[in-house]
């Protein structure tokens, strides 16, 4: 239960403090100086807001709380498979603060109660919104879905292109990264895995 409670929490956590814009703006000039270039040159000049306004818009789920966005639920008897898949999603790797993206297919078996569709895409949005790893991003997603909906189970795969490795060390642009995360029936019973993994398939 503990265990529980921590990856709640770890999937929960915000910072409150405003993103410092002029900070961002002063470390982004320091790198043009730092590569050789003229950050007063006029194609440059404004260079450094811009990327501090992009970064508070990048980085805006690390002043949201996703589990907030699935206390909403609805009574419904409904006990089959709930899923939406293809959530388009577009994230920042740590490691390298280059961007990945592609999509995220989440589903879960109901405990009596459901949420709202756009909710498990609205979570989606918040957890990428943070400088992430795909992988912790699919346990967040996984672990976030059912401690709030009390689920029976939850499957969560999500499929990413990274520009870390198109853009720079081994460049491989066509390479994708697919991950997952299950949890309940979804970790436990095979057929119920198998299931998921044909429909996220079907066109």
């Amino acid at each position: 239960m503990a265990h529980d409670s921590a990856k709640k929490k770890k999937s929960s956590q915000t910072f409150d403090r405003p993103v410092d814009l002029d900070r961002i703006a002063a470390a982004v000039r320091e790198i043009l100086l730092a590569i050789g270039e003229d950050p007063d040159r006029d194609g440059l000049r404004e260079t450094p807001a811009r990327v501090a306004r992009m970064y508070d818009e990048m980085f805006a789920g690390l002043r949201k709380d996703p589990a907030t966005v699935l206390q909403k639920t609805f009574i419904e008897k409904y006990d089959e498979m709930v899923l939406v898949k293809d959530i388009e999603f577009e994230s920042m790797c740590e490691h390298h603060l280059l961007p990945f993206f592609g999509t995220a297919h989440i589903a879960y078996l109901p405990n009596g109660r459901i949420v709202g569709l756009s909710k498990l895409a609205r979570i989606v949005e918040i957890l990428s919104r943070r400088p992430q790893v795909q992988e912790r991003m699919s346990e967040m997603l996984a672990d976030l879905v059912m401690a709030e909906l009390d689920a029976r189970g939850v499957g969560v795969v999500v499929e990413a292109s990274h520009t870390c490795m198109s853009m720079r060390g081994v460049r491989k642009s066509h390479s994708r990264c697919t991950t997952s995360a299950m949890r309940g029936v979804f970790q436990s019973n095979l057929s119920t895995r198998a299931e998921f993994m044909a429909l996220i398939q079907t066109k």
